[in-house]
């Protein structure tokens, strides 16, 4: 199983990025797919999850600024930013959900500059 995230990078206060990531390699089904991020010195924490059913969940430091989609055709998984704040910086992990494992990204750094 690979899980393969692109999108990160330096970005301005208020600014926007989007996030993607694509799994391969899953051979049993895919329950639900997310993203979740860890800032220095910080615990990892949730940024967003969707399952298949399209039922999204937010952390609530997102919630309403972060928007999280996928495309089931290509068991990929999307993140836009908006209003991003410096406290958003942090190495985002994109993960799925599948026959009750879970599979983790390697992960891609987003750095919001004040």
């Amino acid at each position: 199983v690979q899980l393969q995230a692109f999108g990160g990078g330096l970005v301005q206060d208020g600014g926007s990025l989007r996030l993607s990531c694509a799994a391969s390699g899953i051979i049993f089904s895919i329950d639900a797919m997310g993203w979740h991020r860890q800032a220095p010195g910080k615990q990892r924490e949730l940024v967003a999850t969707i399952t298949r059913g399209g039922q999204a969940n937010y952390g609530d430091p997102v919630k309403g600024r972060f928007t999280i989609s996928e495309d089931n055709t290509q068991n990929t998984v999307y993140l836009q930013m908006n209003s991003l704040k410096p406290e958003d910086t942090a190495v985002y992990y994109c993960n799925v959900l599948s026959r009750g494992l879970i599979y983790w990204g390697q992960g891609t750094l987003v750095t919001v500059s004040s």
